[in-house]
């Protein structure tokens, strides 16, 4: 992905103007198929400075899909009378400098740290090993599984990253996925009683936690599903993923 910032000077009595014409040409940008987000700020300091930001797929399917395309006419044609305000107009690469600050607090936290997450599959394992479905799948399970699987979904969610230093990462997860055969039913059963497990023990049943828990929960064990069928070809080096409020980090080969 490559982000445009776009600078604009625009005298206070043009500004409402500007900001309307952005309104109609984010129509065609919400439609285009290499914009990935875009956004308009307007400086507090000084106002007359607005920043557009617009992360596109990348710098050639902007210049070349987007420009060359039947959507750019269009959208050129609400801002000209503004293209004259322009004092700067490039590409940025992002770095892996970023982050979420303190404001927001992490799901690891928000669900009470490592004793919940221990809690929750303390309880979810009694339950598999009392499912005729999965308890097959648990029979030669290591008495330290559960705490294990606590490592990873702690980190996951925000908190400290003992699974990675402890356990190995991602990869060793994987490991333990390989040629398994885990089934549609299987996986659809792990689902529920971890949701049910979650009740049990109190994880905090806000909509916005458990759309975001149960949304890994659904990608994961996707993730496992697949990876688990004979002759899979899984990525087999990647980070552990760290899952936020609706965020989903995909694995791509």
């Amino acid at each position: 992905m490559i982000v445009e910032y776009i600078r604009y000077r625009i005298p206070d009595d043009r500004a409402a103007g500007f900001e309307e014409a952005y309104h109609r040409a984010a129509a065609f940008l919400a439609r285009a198929p290499q914009c990935v987000d875009y956004e308009l700020t307007r400086c507090v300091d000084e106002p007359a400075h607005y920043i557009l930001r617009i992360t596109w797929t990348s710098a050639e399917d902007h210049l070349g899909g987007f420009r060359k395309g039947d959507l750019f006419p269009g959208f050129l044609a609400e801002i000209r009378p503004y293209v004259e305000a322009i004092e700067e107009m490039r590409h940025y690469e992002t770095t892996a400098v970023r982050g979420t600050g303190g404001s927001v607090p992490t799901l690891y936290d928000w669900a009470g740290g490592a004793e919940a997450f221990e809690r929750l599959t303390e309880r979810f394992y009694q339950t598999v090993m009392a499912d005729e479905l999965l308890a097959p799948l648990f029979a030669r399970m290591d008495p330290g599984h559960p705490r294990f699987v606590a490592m990873w979904l702690a980190e996951v969610f925000g908190g400290p990253a003992r699974y990675t230093g402890e356990r190995g990462g991602y990869p060793h997860m994987l490991g333990k996925h390989l040629n398994r055969g885990i089934t549609e039913a299987q996986r659809r059963r792990w689902v529920a009683l971890l949701a049910d497990a979650a009740d049990d023990v109190g994880l905090p049943d806000d909509p916005e936690f458990r759309a975001a828990f149960m949304g890994y929960i659904e990608w994961g064990t996707r993730l496992a599903l697949a990876n688990s069928q004979p002759g899979a070809a899984p990525v087999r080096q990647a980070p552990v993923p760290h899952w936020g409020w609706g965020v989903a980090p995909p694995y791509l080969g």
